[in-house]
């Protein structure tokens, strides 16, 4: 009834919800059992210790079955034995049958061991047929996984959590590029801020989670969902400080001198090259001297260039000087050279005119870069093109790509250049946009740029590749130069070396990766919309203040809390102030425990076991006084009163499952584990101890057995019912969905539920009093 009038719930993992059904009705008939009919009036000690290990295998099983592992662990199997038939019938020539509908025709075989071809002098039928027999494995190993509902192989290498948090984060990113669409303008931050709230809307909740969040209700506390939303808020507000601080300025107050920039390139006919030295910060009040000095590389002077050397004299308030070297022309054909300009001995003007050594004033500083490269282009040769690396790497959010195409050893004439792009691991459409095209290179220029775009898909691992080739460059002949031109053998010799050239790196692959931001995004959303941590506390003092505190005037109670009455979204009503006073004490009295953040939350879940306990005894106490009181046996008290106290929380826990959830899983089959945890931990636990411990003082265990064979037998049919009622619910003309669908059909069945339990209380009551004799 808790369903909005036109939506449906259903549950999605029918495998899981028969399991733990099957325990919860199979754990009271254990019970009935051990009590009534194998030891009688006693728990031996098996007994107990096989109850309390029924519920690591009942947690066991529902897991196995959730995650398919069983499944995959029978078709590896017969996989297996499909190829171990292939290895011991190569011989024999026995068609093989494939569980996808595939067969292998008389003779197809393939001889096999160790994964690698039997070696034969002669070719053999099963060399003939060894590529097909590959292709029949392979086929065998994609029904595995396409069973197992996979794209890859990828359960071979990887484990069952990997996948589950993979198929999380794919689901964030779903979120976020929906968001993206409906919201265009929106900023980045804001994006993942709404999706990691609806991350957490759709997480998976455990039922703890929806205890937690039905016992807040029902004390009159905030909600859970609010704890996530102050985080962001959090680190909104913390990231720009941080970001602030990334590069503090040390040392403001002193004067920095450097060349700027420290690379240059020049023609080696444009005669000379201009270098430009700065000061900057500091005092700029004072004189500074520098000396200056050139320096070979691969180019030498008096052949390359003119030496030069000096001092550069900065004024008062002056910032900039420039150095200029000349270049030497000449015409012989050569490799790139280089040399460099080093600054030097520094000195400072005092006011009296006493220049002091930069080494012992501390107000001007020679800072690198205090050397200057200078690459001389060789003009005699048409140049060599290449890319200035085999590999670069662009991260697909950037979506455009500017990739430099260099022309080194020469810059003469004026030379077209054709590119391409070619697949690898990346698709052309999919992945990048396919680009074609030429460019041309003028006289005297030595670099071009090519545009490339690429197709961002928001993936959270990507790690794909495509090739940019160059095709062979095509000296453009100027229009007054004649065709007919006669030209002597060594003129033609120096022609043909000085021909445009494809360099060594005339290929490139380009890597496209994914976003580090987005990345980072998806995994601190998924970290945030943890459950567990949204539910836990790190301090004492937050416990109390939640003590404390009825619901926050911000609190949006309708998106999560499950509160339908009207009051989504507004300040603590009347009913909130009344539950927080009546759940004051509880309140109070669980804020001493623990914080969850201690010990990984062991120290909270150990103290909190022991207040359980203590508060459980003296509730059975009371209990029973309360029975007494007003004329009740113990039984009709503890199924009447006790039972209905203890699941309270777990009704309120599925209602607001049921309508927040988009399947009906944590409503309905958590409540049917829940019924078998009881039994096995929640029984088997206490009588496992209490078996052993008269066990080992020559005792014996003593539990009556009392009306429990035919509550037993009320409760499973009962359940059997219900079960069917459920079934029936799917059916479309049903409604479709266990909970939910048209109004009389809910109704109807909710009716039936709660007629279901009257008559358990009736009947138990009516046998209790020995009115019914059985």
């Amino acid at each position: 009834m808790s369903i909005p009038t036109g939506e449906i719930r259903r549950i999605r993992h029918q495998r899981v919800f028969f399991v733990t059904t099957a325990w919860s009705i199979f754990a009271y008939i254990w019970l009935w059992a051990i009590v009534a009919k194998i030891s009688p009036g006693y728990i031996e000690v098996w007994e107990g210790t096989l109850t309390f290990l029924f519920f690591p295998l009942t947690v066991f099983s529902a897991y196995i079955v959730d995650t398919k592992v069983g499944q995959f662990i029978r078709i590896r199997i017969t996989e297996r034995k499909q190829v171990q038939q292939l290895d011991n019938h190569t011989s024999t020539q026995i068609p093989l049958t494939l569980d996808h509908g595939g067969n292998i025709d008389d003779g197809e075989q393939k001889s096999m061991m160790d994964g690698t071809i039997r070696n034969s002098a002669t070719p053999s039928v099963n060399d003939l047929y060894g590529t097909k027999a590959n292709s029949i494995q392979k086929s065998i190993s994609g029904a595995v996984f396409d069973q197992l509902g996979s794209t890859t192989g990828g359960l071979d290498e990887t484990t069952i959590s990997d996948q589950i948090e993979a198929q999380r984060r794919q689901e964030f990113i779903n979120i976020w590029r929906e968001l993206r669409k409906q919201h265009p303008n929106t900023d980045t931050q804001t994006l993942n801020d709404m999706a990691a709230v609806e991350m957490m809307n759709r997480v998976p909740k455990s039922r703890a989670y929806y205890r937690i969040q039905a016992t807040k209700r029902l004390g009159g506390g905030g909600n859970v969902k609010k704890k996530l939303l102050e985080q962001l808020n959090e680190s909104n507000q913390i990231a720009v400080p941080e970001k602030q601080q990334l590069i503090p300025d040390t040392t403001p107050h002193i004067s920095k001198i450097r060349f700027e920039p420290s690379h240059y390139t020049v023609l080696e006919n444009a005669g000379y090259v201009t270098l430009h030295v700065l000061r900057t910060d500091g005092n700029l009040r004072n004189t500074v001297y520098v000396d200056y000095m050139t320096e070979d590389g691969t180019a030498t002077h008096g052949a390359d260039y003119e030496p030069a050397e000096g001092t550069l004299i900065f004024y008062p308030m002056e910032t900039h000087k420039q150095i200029q070297v000349k270049i030497i022309d000449d015409e012989i054909f050569e490799e790139d050279e280089h040399f460099s300009v080093k600054l030097s001995n520094l000195k400072i003007k005092d006011n009296q005119g006493r220049l002091t050594p930069g080494a012992f004033d501390k107000s001007v500083q020679l800072v690198e870069p205090s050397t200057a490269i200078v690459m001389i282009i060789d003009d005699d040769h048409s140049g060599m093109f290449v890319f200035d690396s085999d590999e670069a790497t662009i991260i697909e959010s950037d979506r455009f790509m500017d990739i430099k195409v260099l022309r080194t050893s020469g810059a003469r004439g004026r030379v077209r250049l054709t590119y391409t792009t070619e697949d690898e691991t990346a698709v052309t459409g999919r992945d990048y946009v396919a680009n074609t095209g030429e460019i041309t290179f003028e006289n005297n220029e030595n670099e071009k740029t090519i545009t490339i775009e690429i197709i961002d898909r928001d993936q959270y691992h990507r790690n794909e590749t495509f090739l940019i080739r160059l095709g062979e460059p095509l000296l453009m002949n100027e229009e007054n130069e004649k065709d007919n031109l006669v030209m002597t053998e060594e003129e033609k010799l120096i022609a043909e070396l000085g021909k445009p050239k494809l360099g060594d790196k005339h290929t490139l692959r380009i890597r496209i990766r994914e976003s580090k931001e987005f990345k980072n995004a998806v995994d601190k959303a998924l970290y945030k919309a943890n459950t567990a941590i949204l539910v836990g506390t790190s301090t004492w003092l937050e416990q109390f203040k939640q003590a404390f505190s009825v619901k926050d005037d911000d609190d949006d109670d309708g998106n999560e809390s499950g509160d339908s009455d009207g009051n989504d979204g507004k300040s603590a009503t009347c009913k909130d102030y009344m539950l927080h006073y009546v759940s004051f004490f509880w309140k109070f009295l669980f804020a001493f425990v623990p914080p969850t953040s201690l010990a990984g939350g062991w120290v909270c879940f150990v103290v909190s076991i022991i207040i359980i306990g203590l508060l459980t005894a003296v509730i059975g106490d009371l209990a029973t006084q309360f029975g007494c009181t007003i004329g009740l046996t113990d039984t009709m008290t503890a199924i009447a009163f006790v039972a209905l106290g203890t699941s309270l929380p777990d009704t309120f826990a599925s209602k607001v499952a049921a309508e927040h959830d988009k399947y009906a899983d944590s409503s309905i089959g958590n409540v049917n584990g829940s019924n078998a945890v009881n039994v096995f931990l929640g029984i088997g636990l206490p009588w496992a101890m209490s078996a052993w411990y008269h066990f080992f003082h020559d005792e014996k265990f003593v539990v009556e057995q009392g009306s429990l064979a035919f509550s037993v037998t009320v409760f499973c049919s009962f359940a059997a019912v219900a079960v069917i009622i459920l079934m029936i619910r799917r059916l479309k003309f049903f409604g479709g969905g266990e909970l939910g669908g048209p109004f009389k059909y809910r109704a109807i069945s909710s009716a039936i539920f709660f007629s279901l339990w009257i008559a358990y209380l009736i009947l138990s009551g009516l046998e209790n009093y020995c009115h019914i004799n059985v």
